[in-house]
């Protein structure tokens, strides 16, 4: 089994296979403290930062990840899905696992 540091992941975008966009980069990830499994990684936008210094971030449930790769992960998420998971965490502040 090969084993991948956070660090390792920061650096693979994130592509979604349902329509080919380019979702973003690794910032953090959700754990289950129960159980110790990861539920979903937090994916920041190719955006960057916008007007109001808030980064646009998408939950992708770890389910949702087909593949990691050399160099990108593929997500298969519906539009749709992925609308309603888009959030703004911790207000713009630099936090996360990755960081």
């Amino acid at each position: 089994m090969q084993r991948i540091s956070t660090a390792d992941l920061r650096d693979r975008e994130v592509i979604n296979l349902c329509d080919g966009e380019r979702l973003g980069y690794p910032v953090d990830f959700e754990l289950d403290p129960c159980d110790g499994k990861i539920l979903s990684l937090i994916v920041s936008s190719c955006g960057g930062i916008s007007l109001f210094g808030k980064r646009e971030e998408y939950v992708i449930p770890w389910c949702e990840i087909q593949c990691i790769g050399e160099d990108a992960i593929l997500v298969k998420i519906e539009k749709g899905r992925l609308s309603s998971c888009e959030c703004n965490r911790h207000g713009g502040k630099k936090s996360g696992f990755f960081r």
